[in-house]
């Protein structure tokens, strides 16, 4: 038996939960799985923490109950860019990790050489979705992600205020209201500029078909350890804009050519009237991402897992 650590909730629905319980699917068919909050103290076979900081509690009472045991620590966006290499609980967790997994190809090079050593890229995965015909005569966008300080969502906002009014670029953002500044900043521009729409946080079904619907997707976010909704927009067929951060980089590829600067309202505007006025780049960045869809297939993350697995059992 194997359990799954994660800090995430059902209840939350954040980026950790997901990846826990698609993880527990994926392998089910092989082995037992539980999936908790904390170790509870359960005798397994193995152990996949999700989040060296978060699960330090747990991973540190797992390695001293139980002996002998292997261990795997998944290192999420704030492990990797915000808690090392200042957190001396999450270096302690790695440095007693059998493996380290990380979610896209540019982490390993952040890591000290003797975590580097036994870590391995494990890309996420989402089923793809058929294709769908885009409206004509506009630039349908969408943003997908909680309105927290991570996701930068006032990127998202600036930048329109630097769009035309005249361009028929709409966006639709979806995300709980879990800052309620930035939720009153987003309810503000709904009712400043009707091309915006604030949706607030929808069913993951519901997500994906917006998702599938729009032109583009655009992701600001400051602080990401591989985002599910990058994946899920590439395997929906649609192209992505997205922060020049080490965790897009890391999923989309160095040479992708929808990147803007961190933070940069103007050089997102900039992006998106492009989108809207140069047919051959929104063709360009949804043949760059048709190159990345291989990689998030859910029989390669499949395989990535059963290959972890194996390692760590006896």
């Amino acid at each position: 038996m194997v359990c799954i650590v994660t800090p995430g909730t059902r209840s939350a629905n954040n980026g950790n939960w997901r990846t826990a319980v698609r993880w527990a699917e994926l392998l089910r068919d092989r082995l037992r799985i539980i999936v908790q909050t904390e170790w509870d103290g359960a005798p397994v076979d193995a152990m996949i923490a999700l989040h060296a900081r978060r699960s330090a509690a747990s991973i540190a009472a797992y390695r001293e109950e139980a002996r002998g045991r292997s261990l795997a620590v998944v290192l999420t966006g704030t492990d990797l860019y915000r808690d090392l290499p200042g957190s001396t609980e999450a270096a302690r967790s790695l440095d007693s990790a059998d493996r380290i997994v990380v979610l896209q190809e540019d982490a390993p090079r952040l890591l000290k050489p003797e975590w580097r050593g036994k870590a391995q890229v494990i890309f996420q995965s989402a089923r793809l979705l058929r294709r769908r015909a885009k409206p004509a005569g506009r630039l349908d966008c969408v943003m997908v992600g909680h309105l927290r300080e991570e996701k930068d969502p006032l990127t998202l906002m600036r930048a329109f205020a630097r769009i035309p009014p005249g361009l028929p670029i709409r966006m639709r953002h979806i995300g709980a209201p879990l800052d309620s500044e930035l939720a009153r900043a987003a309810r503000a521009l709904e009712r400043k500029d009707e091309r915006y729409r604030y949706a607030g946080a929808l069913p993951r079904g519901l997500t994906r078909s917006a998702i599938g619907a729009a032109h583009v997707l655009v992701h600001p976010s400051i602080v990401e350890g591989g985002a599910n909704v990058v994946v899920e927009a590439v395997t929906a067929g649609t192209p992505v804009l997205a922060s020049r951060i080490s965790g897009n980089v890391g999923m989309l590829g160095a040479g992708y050519p929808g990147y803007f600067e961190a933070r940069d309202e103007s050089g997102l505007a900039a992006r998106l009237v492009q989108a809207w006025e140069e047919k051959g780049y929104l063709r360009g960045l949804s043949a760059a991402c048709a190159r990345r869809r291989p990689l998030f297939a859910p029989a390669a993350e499949k395989r990535a897992l059963a290959n972890l697995v194996a390692s760590l059992l006896p």
